[in-house]
């Protein structure tokens, strides 16, 4: 490392011996900027002794002298151009206050002489000065250490805090509950590092305008290959279903819950603050205005088989519909209500993407998409054919909960009608339950879809939806009059806003 004009070799006979004290700052910094690490270097970035180099020097001397038989000149240079230290002014209770422990007096003055450091009283203050040796101490703190470490930290004791807390907040327990449904229908957690890169964003077939490439680039990455924090989920949850996959795991089901980050449009840089006092309200304000928005979210993805084959069956392989009905079960435990309409939206197939919807003070509001992956993507990223995903706003499902009332639970029997519809193939099932549920009235307890037909017999382009209708009343029993206007009542709507047709 620039020795090789001045290293000593087989014909050396007159050598100099140097030592010097180089400044910890400035020598942690070259040797990054130029990815030099050497053994000097590794000392003196973490400080040493600004004392030492004249004994040093003489002792190397003496070595040579009494091993290699080397003749010693008498004279010898010493610069000397370092500052004396400034004393650390200390009370001499500060370190019984840092440990909440009442030491006895002098303790203080007697642990620091043990230390090396000269110690000069002035009533309850203490000038103390360190010695060179020990360069990492340099605030009243630093002392502070040193005496509760000779006292002992054993001898701190512990105390319980006095308040107690208020319990989860409503952010708190809504996460557990999604992550306990979704692991409760088949899926396993994974934690993915927050980073990404743009090769990510390409796989995903991220349009050149797409939001989700506006991306924070880190100043100093862990791996320059993934140099940008994530603005979705999904790209680690591919890499580590992908893995999986690579493994041997055919039939994997996995979810993530975590922040993403999207930079604000004219942000500016955090101000660096110093560390001797806490930061002001303009600095504070400062460095909100400079954070990036960070929503949390949720995402899934699945492939393989979502029931297997065995004894009892012959299972059934994972689609688009277990990502949607994924989302409708995190929907589900937030108590909101999701609207799923079909959508296009990278990285899922045109055809087979659903963008998710809920009511959030009057307003519908767009919280995720969910489907199956785009064949280009799934190439991309490595993963099986027919791969499914979905990522929610979690945060805006959040803010879409409301106090719910509790269900007036009926002791009367329940009146159930079924219904057959015809409608075009690009009508969303759900506009049809809609129109049934709003049409249907009051009496109306719930509206299930049980069966999806295409065949000859509706005719091309055309599908059979057939749902369950279930009435009941509080105060009564319904009759089989209340319960079939109630059931036509349904239809009329839904044939009115989406042209269904009555299937005979």
């Amino acid at each position: 490392m620039g020795g090789l004009d001045t290293e000593i070799g087989l014909v050396s006979t007159s050598v100099l011996i140097e030592a010097a004290h180089f400044d910890a700052m400035s020598v942690a910094r070259a040797s990054r900027r130029h990815q030099l690490s050497s053994e000097a270097s590794r000392r003196f970035e973490r400080g040493i002794d600004a004392a030492a180099q004249l004994a040093a020097a003489t002792r190397a001397v003496e070595l040579l002298a009494e091993l290699g038989g080397a003749t010693v000149e008498t004279a010898y240079t010493v610069v000397d151009e370092s500052t004396p230290r400034e004393p650390i002014v200390i009370r001499a209770s500060h370190a019984a206050s840092v440990a909440g422990v009442d030491y006895p007096e002098g303790t203080s003055e007697r642990w620091l002489r043990a230390v090396g450091c000269a110690v000069e009283t002035d009533g309850d203050l203490l000038r103390v000065t360190p010695p060179t040796w020990r360069p990492d101490v340099t605030d009243p703190n630093d002392l502070a250490e040193e005496i509760i470490r000779f006292e002992g930290y054993e001898n701190i004791p512990s105390i319980r805090p006095s308040g107690s807390g208020r319990g989860l907040t409503s952010g708190q327990r809504l996460r557990r509950a999604v992550g306990r449904v979704l692991a409760d229908t088949g899926f396993n957690e994974v934690l993915s590092y927050p980073f990404t890169a743009e090769r990510d964003l390409d796989g995903l077939q991220l349009a050149a305008d797409d939001p989700r490439r506006a991306s924070l680039r880190l100043a100093n990455p862990l791996s320059e290959e993934e140099p940008l924090l994530r603005t979705t989920l999904l790209p680690g949850l591919f890499k580590a279903l992908a893995r999986n996959v690579g493994r041997g795991l055919t039939d994997v089901a996995l979810f993530e819950t975590g922040l993403v980050y999207l930079p604000v449009p004219g942000a500016t840089r955090a101000p660096i603050l110093p560390v001797d006092r806490g930061p002001g309200a303009e600095e504070l304000a400062l460095i909100d205005a400079a954070l990036p928005e960070q929503p949390r979210r949720v995402g899934v993805v699945v492939t393989g088989a979502a029931e297997r084959a065995g004894w009892w069956g012959e299972g059934r392989a994972a689609t688009w519909a277990d990502a949607v009905q994924a989302a409708r079960d995190v929907a589900r435990v937030a108590g909101v209500d999701l609207e799923v309409e079909a959508d296009t939206r990278a990285p899922w197939h045109p055809g087979r993407c659903a963008a998710l919807y809920v009511g959030v003070e009057g307003e519908r509001v767009l919280v995720g998409h969910a489907g199956e992956l785009h064949p280009r993507v799934v190439k991309a990223f490595g993963l099986p054919e027919r791969t499914a995903a979905a990522e929610i706003d979690l945060d805006a499902v959040e803010r879409a909960r409301s106090d719910a009332p509790a269900p007036t639970v009926s002791t009367y029997p329940v009146a159930t009608q079924d219904v057959a519809l015809v409608v075009d193939a690009s009508v969303p099932v759900g506009r049809i339950s809609e129109a049934l549920a709003e049409g249907a009235g009051p009496l109306l307890e719930s509206v299930r879809l049980f069966d999806v037909y295409t065949g000859e017999q509706v005719g091309e382009g055309r599908k059979s939806v057939a749902f369950a209708l279930r009435f009941r009343a509080e105060d009564r029993t319904l009759t089989a009059e209340e319960a079939g206007a109630a059931r036509d009542a349904a239809v009329a709507l839904a044939t009115e806003r989406t042209g269904a047709v009555l299937r005979g």
